[in-house]
């Protein structure tokens, strides 16, 4: 496959297998594999060194979601953190993954009801369309709420004009079809383009400004005006910044926010050439997470499914995880 390519998109919960079971149970996700990991390399690379981790994956259409749980930490480790309840969209630690539907009514009416429930907690007030006068985005349906964790989750159903050809094959029996991108929030869309396309080596995949009345209702928010910057690879799902110009006061990532919290995500993002990107990453706005890159052992990659790793914190301090195979 070419890259760079998304293998998964992740985030850390309490209780992996717990939520996992929501993923299956609510959002046509099917269980991949569960992996143990008793520190070692990837311990270190993911910046928890001597700890005891736990990966369930679960696959979604041709996308794999990973879900990492901390079972023990390592020495002199503080404990996660859990996400905070006054997060809000314009926040940069927001980021979220968007789950294609291919019929919104049934896909949101369950979410709905827990939500009713007391069972989740909802960003939007209800679905949306987006208007016409939005060009980029008219027609598309779109709902955000949050997983029993808190994770932010968009579900979105493209009309016939819009959105990739795999997102308008015949109907399959679960109106959940697959994951699309990642949404982050971020501070400057000049600085991320140059991180993404001319360091990570995605592709622009759109540009425009998203406000209004049913992107409030969207996002939760009031008076609403989100620069939105689609990032992709040469196939499979991308990155989105959303780039919040109003309302101001979105709070940045806690700098030291590791994989230990549970408002902490990651994209495992395939690519060839670990070490020029390291070399410039400063350049471009990154940071390191690792010490540097990381030959897996033999054991580890054979169960990770790549042999060495990066792991670095975009300009405003998201993690991504670059393998090679």
């Amino acid at each position: 496959m070419a890259t760079p390519h998304i293998r998964s998109i992740g985030f850390t919960c309490q209780n992996a297998e717990a939520v996992a079971k929501f993923y299956s149970t609510h959002l046509g996700c099917r269980h991949s594999s569960t992996l143990e990991i008793n520190g070692g390399d990837y311990a270190e690379l993911v910046g928890l060194n001597g700890s005891q981790l736990k990966l369930v994956r679960l696959q979604l259409g041709a996308e794999q979601l990973e879900l990492l749980q901390v079972v023990e930490l390592g020495p002199g480790l503080r404990p996660g953190r859990p996400i905070p309840a006054d997060a809000r969209s314009n926040d940069l630690w927001f980021q979220h993954i968007c789950i294609v539907v291919a019929d919104m009514d049934a896909a949101a009416a369950p979410i709905q009801a827990l939500i009713e429930q007391g069972q989740l907690r909802t960003i939007s007030s209800r679905p949306q369309t987006l208007p016409s006068w939005n060009k980029a985005a008219s027609g598309i349906q779109a709902f955000k709420f949050h997983d029993p964790e808190g994770h932010c989750l968009e579900l979105l159903q493209f009309p016939a004009d819009k959105g990739e050809a795999r997102w308008h094959a015949p109907a399959a029996a679960s109106p959940y079809l697959g994951i699309d991108h990642s949404a982050i929030a971020n501070a400057d869309t000049p600085r991320s383009c140059r991180f993404y396309e001319e360091l990570l080596g995605l592709r622009l995949g759109g540009d425009g400004v998203n406000s209004g009345m049913e992107q409030d209702h969207l996002d939760g928010l009031n008076g609403t005006e989100v620069r939105i910057t689609g990032h992709r690879c040469p196939e499979g799902a991308g990155v989105e910044c959303l780039n919040y110009l109003h309302p101001g006061g979105g709070r940045s990532l806690p700098g030291d926010q590791n994989a230990a919290d549970t408002a902490h995500w990651q994209i495992r993002l395939e690519v060839s050439d670990l070490e020029a990107i390291a070399s410039q990453l400063e350049h471009f706005g990154g940071s390191m997470v690792s010490p540097g890159a990381i030959q897996l052992s033999n054991d580890q990659a054979t169960a990770l499914g790549f042999c060495q790793a990066l792991q670095i914190r975009d300009p405003d301090g998201h993690q991504l995880q670059l393998v090679c195979s």
